[in-house]
């Protein structure tokens, strides 16, 4: 019952988390017609799942979003049609979104039947430890397929090694940028090389500048479901949660983050927007920023503004004490299901393309904007070359390396309330509400809920 109960809590809480990491909007409810139980929805999956049982070169995959993952997927086919096996197959069978395969793990492992899974699934990086915890029947490791894990940033592969095994091979790569108007920088009188390495004292002295001279703020985030508290934390190497509990109004760094927030809103260097449309259509396409500091997902979000072609560039995140900071933000793996009718030939498949191929990486950033977490495909031409909407600067290649930089901290099954906690938390401190209040309030509230999921 305890394991069903959390899986209900947590179908809830992706349901309200906006999962803009993944290319995504938020997901409907758990309670609307999840996939697995959806009519024509198991009719679509069917016809591939026999395909992939009467063929021995064939593999069927379930994964979410047109635009971003099915082309790395396609990418990752030709790829491996091309160079290993000109008759192997991939069936992919598209869902509506994230939840749609997280609702079908919970339904199968609730009912012991894997059945109807397919080879492979897309699953969410902060989600997947505690599914293989509760449904370990559900999926098999891919230890013995001959990747060289050493290739990938420590922080990604901490999401998908489970009790010392790798279970999943990473797909995009969240690592978040610190992008900056150059041209507003130069205005204000700085360059990107002022905002590399710099301290968030530094940050919110430009700010105050540019804001001055362009009416721009420096940075914005969705206030309703604010990430801020989590990169600049995991900037500084820091959880908002410490041996599976809430850490939140003992741990001085988030406290002092919190202040930092607080005093950016107030000297107009931060805007926090009403909600994730307001974030993305007003303040990064309505042109009200200087900078932008996200997963490097919202490249295509900045990139719209046409406009503004060349005047952006990349650099890391400001920390406390300076020296340069890292995070990540959002991003999802490929894991193979215990249900594979030819595991092995999934393993080979994952290995041979998203273990470490430039050719898949080089397509998938072409065709769909996935950025590899590979770090040796990183270093390809196509992620070298000069990209004209950054000022002719490298960004992807930067981004790799910056993923090598990526600090290991705890994560939980309740991020996302925490960050729901922390986000109403902070829009009370700017309507002048007490910090330490605040704080305590949300950390209160984030126990009840994690002490009733335990019951």
């Amino acid at each position: 019952m305890k394991k069903k109960l959390l899986s209900i809590l947590l179908t809830t809480a992706m349901a309200a988390a906006l999962l803009s990491g993944c290319g995504e909007a938020a997901p409907a409810p758990a309670a609307e017609a999840p996939a697995a139980e959806d009519a024509s929805a198991e009719a679509e999956a069917e016809a591939p799942a026999a395909a992939a049982e009467a063929g021995s070169n064939s593999l069927t995959v379930w994964a979410w979003d047109a635009n971003f993952n099915i082309p790395a997927l396609k990418a990752a086919e030709a790829d491996y049609k091309e160079n290993v096996d000109a008759d192997f197959t991939l069936n992919i069978v598209e869902q509506s979104q994230s939840s749609d395969i997280e609702n079908a793990i919970t339904l199968a492992g609730s009912s012991g039947d894997y059945s109807q899974l397919p080879d492979i699934v897309l699953f969410q990086d902060h989600y997947i430890q505690r599914y293989v915890a509760d449904y370990p029947d559900a999926w098999i490791d891919v230890e013995d397929s001959g990747t060289d894990w050493s290739d990938f940033g420590a922080e990604k592969l901490s999401y998908s090694t489970i009790g010392g095994k790798h279970y999943g091979f990473p797909v995009d790569n969240g690592t978040c940028i610190m992008a900056y108007r150059v041209d507003l920088l130069e205005e204000a009188g700085y360059t990107i090389d002022d905002m590399t390495d710099c301290t968030w004292e530094k940050f919110i002295e430009v700010g105050e500048k540019v804001y001055e001279k362009t009416g721009k703020y420096l940075l914005s985030m969705d206030g309703d479901g604010n990430d801020l508290f989590y990169l600049m934390l995991q900037a500084e190497g820091m959880s908002q949660f410490k041996d599976g509990k809430p850490y939140i109004t003992e741990n001085e760094t988030l406290v002092q983050i919190v202040n930092i927030i607080k005093e950016m809103c107030e000297k107009n260097v931060c805007y926090l927007a009403n909600d994730w449309g307001d974030y993305t259509d007003q303040t990064i396409m309505g042109d009200m920023v200087a900078g932008v500091m996200n997963g490097n997902w919202i490249i295509p979000t900045i990139r719209q503004v046409a406009e503004n072609s060349g005047k952006w560039e990349i650099t890391n995140m400001p920390t406390i004490k300076g020296g340069g900071g890292y995070a990540a933000n959002g991003g999802s793996s490929l894991y193979v299901t215990s249900n594979s009718k030819n595991p092995e030939l999934a393993k080979k498949f994952l290995a041979a393309t998203f273990g470490g191929s430039s050719q898949t990486y080089d397509n998938a950033l072409r065709d769909g904007g996935v950025v590899t977490c590979c770090i040796s495909a990183g270093k390809s031409d196509v992620y070298n070359e000069g990209v004209e909407y950054f000022n002719n600067t490298p960004v992807y290649a930067q981004i790799v390396e910056m993923s090598g930089h990526v600090p290991v901290i705890e994560q939980n099954d309740f991020h996302y309330s925490c960050r729901r906690y922390l986000a109403a938390a902070m829009i009370n401190i700017n309507n002048g509400a007490d910090v330490m209040e605040e704080l305590k309030n949300a950390e209160d509230q984030l126990n009840f809920e994690m002490e009733g999921a335990a019951q």
